[in-house]
């Protein structure tokens, strides 16, 4: 099985308007009939949607004068394993190939004095 997935790169096509805040990304927004509160705008930008509403997408490719593509693109992330048991091969994306290939999580940073 092949398993897909894909990059959000809203933050890229905004840097490259020349637009570095949401909150001028909210009033273009709002000029095209897409009310969003400033969080919900900036969890559009800073974070890759699970969801999203089509007329907000098409609103994002008139204020960027892009396409969908240029929005989201898709990433083959890896082939899945069958697991049969009848053989001993390891599998690709068990936690030591995937340490062996340099994927590692960010480390925490702790920071004294800071509570959440």
């Amino acid at each position: 099985m092949k398993i897909i997935g894909y990059e959000w790169r809203l933050r890229e096509i905004m840097a490259a308007a020349g637009m570095f805040t949401t909150s001028k990304l909210i009033h273009e927004l709002k000029e095209r009939g897409i009310d969003l509160s400033s969080s919900q705008v900036y969890r559009l930008a800073a974070e890759k949607p699970e969801r999203l509403n089509l007329h907000v997408l098409v609103a994002l490719m008139d204020i960027f004068d892009c396409t969908a593509d240029d929005l989201v693109q898709r990433v083959e992330l890896s082939h899945a394993a069958v697991i049969t048991g009848t053989d001993d091969q390891v599998l690709e994306a068990n936690a030591e190939f995937l340490r062996a290939s340099g994927f590692r999580p960010k480390r925490a940073r702790i920071v004294p004095g800071h509570e959440s």
